[in-house]
C-alpha cells in the first residue's frame, strides 16, 4: 500500500521510499524516515496535496510524491 492510498486518520508505518536518491533524501530530511508513524490529517480543496502528522510536524506533500513511499497500517 502507498502513503496516498491511506485515509483522513488512518495511521500507517513507513516501510520503504521507491524513488531516486535526491527524492529520498529530500523526503527524509521532511521527515519521512522508515518505521516511523504517518497518518494523513489535511487533504487540499484540489485533492491533489494531503498534510500528514509525522514526528509532531505537520508536513505537506503532493500525491505523486506520497504514492513512492510504501506503507503499512499500524
Amino acid at each position: 500500500m502507498h502513503l496516498s492510498d491511506l485515509k483522513i486518520n488512518d495511521i500507517g508505518i513507513i516501510k520503504k521510499i521507491n524513488s531516486f536518491d535526491s527524492e529520498v533524501r529530500r523526503l527524509y530530511d521532511l521527515g519521512f524516515v522508515v518505521g516511523s508513524q504517518v497518518s494523513p490529517i489535511l487533504i487540499s480543496p484540489s485533492k491533489l496535496i494531503k498534510a500528514y502528522l509525522i514526528k509532531d510536524s505537520i508536513i505537506a506533500i503532493r500525491n505523486s510524491d506520497a504514492s513512492k513511499i510504501e506503507v503499512e497500517y499500524a
